[in-house]
């Protein structure tokens, strides 16, 4: 809603820019080609990741160069400025995967620094990979100047020709991971392999299933900090640079308006946001980003919204991980308005929220365009799952919470004997010379937000399980994270972690260990004095760092049920 009071669009850059006293700031800019009449009008920043280590933000610079053009055209001047990024594809199961999650809170701190040094009036985000997406939404919430975000967009699939199983299917990333472990068990040639590698990835864009990158892209178009439909079009779709364009025109209408994101975000908002996220069988990691993204804009969001939400959420998505389709396929079957559709059909969305459109989710879900005959996303009488993806644990082995995956397979229960695990190299390492058996609970601890540091996503480790047939009968427990393209009986964020004396520290091998999701309970069959004995004679690691960003994050990062959040 617009301010009570008169708006003064540069009422930030005014304070830097103006009167004679500002002259030195005045010279500076124009060493760099801003002219009187530039510095004269609102100024907008243009935050960004690109790097070159990776497809998922690689077209950031040209829609950063677009969202300048609109900006320019709706009288703003334009501030670009680029942020680090680091992804989880490349780094996974090495010590640099740590570095994922922390990225998240370094992304969001840059821009903020950024924004409010420069005293910016207006703001748009570019995102991409997984953790610069929240980052970027968690940012705007935090300053709370006009402004929005738009995501890259997916990745298109690839394809490899042959006759192998990996052969004549649309590719992503996950499966790249798949035939890696097919080919540790001895299933598919190395030829075979290559030709996963080579062809997986075709170019520019972030992994292409509902992972975390697309999970978090649709949850905050439901959110409402995103314009419907934008976010779902591919990278190297020529309409994602026009609504780049239009990312800079709508962001001058707010500020000329006083339109600030928490006039338009409220706790309503964020419940759009969950069913959108369960209704597409999402990733779990975005149990972690909605709660840090909500905190940022005044609100309170817990693990138990998502249980609760989720009991009366269908899954109506068909999409990989551990579906049929990728994220290009669900945008051309009509995107997360079409789900949003059903949902409002089934009274699970609160349709008067605003949005950075103008206009209502519920306005925006109406007018969503759904092509004859489309597969992907399913009517409410075919739902795929009649509750949603995720699901919320305790018991006396996460007694502050854990998460669950539920889409991708039937099982609501596992006992098995554990198999435990300090990090998670060794677990793959088993994985990989067949040690891991039917039935087995592998146990892998010390990958929390503080242990850890960061918490790891195992999917080296689920992706291994999968590729050697194990993926149903085996279930997977960890105090770190999933990858969004982890499928199968994983729980993760358990809290407290091993570091923090957690119950999971006091597993041992050979324990049996049940989980009953029906009863929200995961549980080590001890008796609660052989647990406390156990633990009293815990002794806590020493830190796996002690100096540098790692040791600063483990000192002031919050548990998993919270966000896993500093400050």
């Amino acid at each position: 809603m617009p301010p009570t009071k008169p708006w003064d669009p540069r009422q930030k850059s005014r304070i830097l820019l103006e009167g004679p006293d500002r002259a030195p700031a005045r010279a500076m800019m124009k060493a760099v080609g801003f002219k009187d009449e530039d510095l004269a009008r609102p100024q907008i920043g243009v935050a960004h990741s690109w790097i070159g280590t990776m497809p998922c933000n690689w077209n950031h610079r040209k829609l950063a160069e677009k969202v300048m053009q609109g900006i320019r055209a709706a009288g703003g001047t334009p501030i670009e400025l680029n942020t680090i990024a680091i992804t989880d594809g490349i780094t996974m199961g090495t010590e640099g995967m740590k570095a994922s999650l922390i990225s998240r809170e370094i992304v969001a701190d840059s821009v903020e620094l950024v924004a409010r040094g420069h005293l910016f009036d207006g703001l748009v985000t570019i995102s991409g990979c997984d953790k610069t997406i929240p980052a970027m939404a968690m940012v705007l919430g935090r300053l709370n100047i006009p402004g929005l975000m738009l995501y890259c967009g997916s990745i298109m699939f690839g394809r490899c020709a042959g006759s192998g199983p990996f052969s004549n299917r649309n590719l992503t990333i996950q499966d790249v991971f798949e035939a890696l472990g097919a080919y540790n068990a001895g299933k598919i040639s190395a030829e075979e392999l290559k030709d996963v590698e080579d062809h997986a990835c075709p170019g520019e864009g972030a992994c292409g299933g509902q992972f975390t990158a697309n999970t978090m892209a649709t949850a905050y178009e439901m959110l409402g900090i995103s314009p419907m439909g934008w976010n779902g079009i591919p990278a190297p779709d020529p309409r994602k640079e026009e609504v780049a364009f239009e990312c800079g025109r709508l962001v001058m209408e707010h500020v000329r308006k006083g339109i600030t994101p928490r006039a338009l975000i409220t706790r309503k908002s964020f419940e759009n946001a969950i069913a959108g996220v369960l209704a597409t069988g999402g990733s779990t990691n975005a149990v972690l980003h909605l709660p840090a993204t909500a905190r940022e804009f005044g609100l309170r969001l817990s693990i138990d919204d998502f249980d609760r939400i989720s009991r009366k959420t269908p899954v109506l998505a068909d999409l990989k991980p551990w579906g049929t389709y990728t994220a290009p396929e669900m945008h051309e079957a009509g995107g997360i308005a079409v789900v949003g559709k059903r949902l409002v059909e089934a009274g699970l969305i609160h349709t008067g929220e605003k949005t950075v459109t103008g206009r209502t989710i519920g306005e925006e879900i109406a007018a969503a365009r759904e092509p004859a005959g489309q597969k992907v996303i399913k009517p409410l009488a075919q739902a795929l799952k009649p509750t949603g993806g995720i699901a919320i644990l305790r018991g006396n082995l996460a007694p502050g919470g854990c998460v669950i995956k539920l889409s991708g397979h039937a099982r609501v229960s596992h006992r098995g004997p554990a198999r435990v695990f300090e990090r998670e190299e060794d677990a793959f390492k088993a994985v990989k010379e067949g040690k891991i058996k039917a039935n087995d609970v592998i146990v892998i601890r010390y990958e929390g937000p503080r242990g850890g540091p960061g918490m790891r996503e195992m999917l080296h480790v689920t992706g291994a399980l999968q590729g050697a047939g194990l993926g149903d009968s085996v279930a997977l427990m960890t105090d770190g994270r999933f990858s969004g393209a982890t499928y199968g009986f994983m729980i993760a964020h358990i809290v407290p972690e091993a570091f923090e004396r957690g119950p999971i520290a006091a597993v041992r091998n050979g324990d049996m260990i049940n989980i009953d999701v029906k009863k929200r309970r995961v549980d080590l069959e001890i008796t609660a004095a052989e647990l406390k004995k156990r633990l009293a004679r815990w002794k806590a690691p020493k830190p796996r760092y002690t100096s540098g960003v790692f040791h600063k994050y483990a000192k002031t990062v919050s548990n998993a049920s919270e966000g896993a959040v500093t400050g």
